[in-house]
């Protein structure tokens, strides 16, 4: 065997390798997303490709996707406002779970930003705690957003990751900043 024909061989080795741990990664680690619609807005915006971990823990104030239950073929993403076991309830624009009162500064700038002197989140109470491995969501934009609200709990086998990363547009690049978890 030439010398050729054995670097030849060790280049498509390494291109087959390369691609198989790549190919992994994309199965089990990570998955790129991309945002659909204004659900989620000022945090993610329409058209934004973002990457989710599988397999993360999932707390409080995370931002995860699942398939939307009433809409093959789509995914939601939504961020988590209620574990298992929680009593959830909005008053006043003001967030309630276990009857104490939970701030989310991810929201206060958009607050700021309304002019009609209606609340970014109407009152609602949950008729019942937070199932055992399920998860209450709501979308950033809770004036226009299908979440929790509407289509109900979010069963943890049903959660494909937890979005932790903007890849575009580059003016956005980086983490998803965390929030405090109450």
């Amino acid at each position: 065997m030439s010398l050729k024909s054995k670097e030849l061989i060790k280049t498509v080795v390494f291109f087959a390798c390369l691609a198989l741990g790549l190919f992994l990664l994309r199965q089990f680690v990570f998955t790129p997303v991309v945002v659909r619609g204004h659900s989620m807005d000022p945090t993610l915006a329409d058209g934004e490709r973002v990457i989710t971990l599988k397999n993360t823990e999932i707390n409080r104030f995370d931002i995860i996707t699942f398939p939307a239950l009433d809409e093959p073929d789509k995914n939601y993403i939504k961020r988590v406002i209620g574990l298992p076991g929680d009593t959830i309830a909005y008053k006043d624009d003001t967030l309630y779970i276990n009857g104490k009162e939970v701030d989310e500064p991810y929201l206060d700038e958009f607050k700021k930003a309304l002019t009609d002197g209606q609340p970014l989140t109407g009152d609602f109470s949950l008729k019942e705690k937070v199932p055992a491995d399920s998860y209450f969501v709501l979308g950033d934009n809770r004036r226009n957003s299908k979440d929790g609200r509407v289509i109900g709990f979010i069963h943890k086998k049903d959660i494909l990751g937890e979005v932790k990363f903007v890849m575009w547009p580059f003016s956005r690049f980086g983490p998803i900043p965390e929030v405090s978890k109450q």
